[in-house]
């Protein structure tokens, strides 16, 4: 009996060795396992993730420049907005301008001619006035033996565009005389005969009245500061008128 023990005792510690080396290769293999997955880990964070983390940095750098690229043509298109609207603001003034009633246009005329700095010389027997000449005929003769005359000397019967010309022409008429309105094309239709339209109007009082149906021509009364309507084969003197570009220069 006591043999049996003394066998089982040392049974025990060969059982117990065994027990204990399979823990120790236990632990080993595990320690082991946990080697593999750290590296594996390590692996990762040198490897993969560099890789998608590079693509990640192209994604965003393509966004970068799409973002760029949009905004730098939002930029664009508002300097383009900002310049079609001072085009359009441009455009704007220029129509304004051209719609000018003819008594403006007039104004500025005026004053670009009493401002400007080349003086015109009148040739003679021509009186100047605000940069024209005008001439006083010493003959007389009917409406069209007027426009004749004066486009014969390179000018034209006088047309009256603003007040201060009107009270001009009283300083240099003696008695009645022709200028250049008439209403032949078209009855109660008055132009003058540079084909403008008639805006300024000196009327004497009920006047124009085309007494008989054929006053078509207008002439300065003896008052000189009044228009009337006549026949135009009335004989009378008349006034000529030369513009800036018709006179000499000095």
């Amino acid at each position: 009996m006591e043999e049996i023990y003394v066998n089982l005792k040392h049974d025990n510690p060969t059982h117990a060795t065994n027990r204990t080396g399979k823990k120790e290769v236990a632990e080993t293999g595990k320690s082991r396992g946990v080697l593999t997955v750290a590296h594996f880990i390590r692996f990762s964070i040198l490897f993969i993730f560099p890789f998608f983390s590079g693509q990640r940095s192209s994604k965003s750098s393509l966004y970068l420049v799409i973002i760029l690229s949009l905004s730098l043509l939002s930029v664009f298109l508002l300097a383009g907005l900002i310049t079609l609207g001072f085009l359009c603001e441009l455009c704007w003034s220029l129509i304004s301008y051209s719609v000018l009633n003819r008594d403006q246009i007039s104004i500025v005329i005026k004053f670009l001619k009493d401002n400007s700095l080349t003086y015109k010389k009148c040739p003679g027997g021509w009186t100047r006035f605000n940069h024209s000449c005008y001439l006083l005929s010493e003959s007389s003769g009917s409406w069209d033996a007027a426009v004749k005359d004066c486009r014969d000397r390179g000018t034209y019967l006088v047309v009256i565009d603003f007040p201060e010309e009107q009270n001009f022409l009283s300083t240099i008429t003696i008695e009645e005389a022709w200028i250049g309105l008439n209403d032949k094309e078209q009855e109660g239709t008055w132009k003058w005969v540079d084909g403008t339209p008639l805006s300024l109007t000196y009327w004497a009082e009920a006047q124009p009245d085309d007494s008989g149906g054929k006053e078509d021509c207008v002439h300065v009364r003896k008052d000189k500061k009044s228009w009337n309507d006549l026949s135009c084969s009335t004989s009378l003197k008349w006034i000529c008128e030369k513009t800036p570009n018709h006179c000499t220069v000095s």
